[in-house]
């Protein structure tokens, strides 16, 4: 699968300012900063289009980009981000609550964890919280240019166990590593015929 097109829609902190339109989803999660920007700019090829921070917590709503006409990639807030006021947090985590307990066009949900460190308990809470609504998902390990074969292998079994998964793609947003195997992933989930 390759994609052709792609360009930001709109921002949404409501469900009744999602998209009305049946296209189907796929929904990028994981705590902040954890490079959701980065994997939705190397997959689109569109360098730019979800903007990246240093900061952690710098998305607070949901945002919907409109791939190939056809689908759209969503880009959650990011959760367990300490410096922002508990008040914030509990609306973040309502406004993600609503979008994956309610939309029917969501296909399926990355959840990208942190190769460098074991997954932690807000992982843990996402991810049991995915399976629990049966969500589709598949968890994506990260920055995994910044560490060796070896600690990786570690980090893939350690994310196995610790989120009770079998299906963990490692990502480079450097290197472009795990790419194709994520794009394929979202081909299954929304059915695509291959191209």
């Amino acid at each position: 699968m390759k994609i052709s097109s792609a360009r930001f829609v709109k921002s949404a902190t409501r469900p009744a300012e999602f998209p009305r339109d049946k296209r189907p989803e796929i929904a990028f999660c994981g705590r902040s900063n954890i490079g959701k920007s980065s994997l939705l700019n190397t997959l689109t090829e569109a360098h730019g289009l979800a903007r990246t921070s240093s900061s952690p917590g710098r998305t607070q709503t949901i945002n919907f980009f409109l791939i190939d006409d056809r689908m759209y990639f969503v880009d959650l807030p990011g959760y367990g981000y300490a410096k922002v006021p508990k008040a914030v947090k509990k609306d973040w985590g309502t406004m993600i609550e609503d979008y994956l307990r309610n939309r029917d066009q969501l296909k399926l949900a990355l959840m990208l964890v942190d190769s460098r460190m074991p997954p932690t308990d807000s992982d843990t809470t996402m991810k049991k919280w995915l399976d629990h609504y049966r969500i589709p998902n598949a968890v994506v390990l990260t920055k995994t240019d910044k560490i060796s074969r070896n600690q990786l292998s570690q980090a893939l079994r350690t994310s196995a166990q610790t989120l009770n998964t079998k299906e963990i793609i490692p990502f480079s947003a450097v290197t472009g590593s795990g790419k194709d195997t994520i794009l394929t992933r979202i081909r299954a989930a929304i059915d695509i015929t291959p191209q």
